[in-house]
């Protein structure tokens, strides 16, 4: 397994290896111990989702409340999504950049992101189907939305035509985000995975 840091702060690229045989093959998708030596402290798994999209399907951008946050790691197991991380945390060098890893059933690829950045991904494929880790559960109240197709972004979203739910659809720009005080701030951030980084090792 090969786990690779993004040019954002807190995102990671998580290749396994594979073993095949006529049969079929074998690998290992999440790691406990190779995570934690990565990010500096376990992933606690509260919650896991599986989320099967149909071709040119965008979801996202999707961010939580920090403290606690929701910190993913995300794998395709079905077709393949363009899996991206947003940097939506207020005074983050790398704040409203992205960057795009793609996810399928060929590489196996996966992608960690910590708690406070923005995720989203478009389906490349018909029943694109990812599962994702995640270690908070899922609190309406605390979950927030950038839209996808902010023109200040500039994500580059390989669909010609995107379809989008109507939340996402009606979600306010980064910009308006910020004025309205939803961004989670990279500070805050930072001082939350630091404290996590602190805990003894369970």
């Amino acid at each position: 397994m090969k786990i690779r840091p993004l040019s954002i702060e807190g995102a990671w690229e998580v290749t396994p290896q594979q073993h095949g045989d006529p049969r079929g093959l074998f690998l290992e998708w999440y790691r406990f111990d190779r995570l934690t030596e990565a990010v500096g402290h376990p992933l606690r798994l509260a919650q896991g989702n599986v989320s099967v999209s149909a071709r040119n399907v965008v979801r996202g951008i999707h961010f939580a409340d920090v403290p606690p946050g929701q910190a993913k790691y995300v794998t395709c197991v079905r077709g393949a999504v363009l899996d991206v991380v947003v940097d939506v945390r207020v005074g983050s060098p790398t704040y409203g950049r992205w960057e795009a890893v793609r996810l399928d059933d060929t590489d196996r690829r996966a992608v960690y992101l910590a708690e406070g950045l923005g995720h989203g991904f478009c389906a490349l494929t018909d029943d694109a189907t990812i599962s994702y880790l995640c270690s908070a559960t899922y609190n309406p109240a605390a979950e927030h939305t950038v839209h996808p197709l902010d023109p200040v972004l500039g994500i580059d979203w390989p669909a010609t035509t995107p379809l989008l739910s109507e939340r996402d659809a009606a979600a306010p720009r980064l910009a308006e985000a910020r004025a309205a005080g939803r961004l989670p701030g990279y500070d805050a951030c930072r001082s939350f995975t630091a404290a996590l980084d602190a805990r003894p090792f369970a």
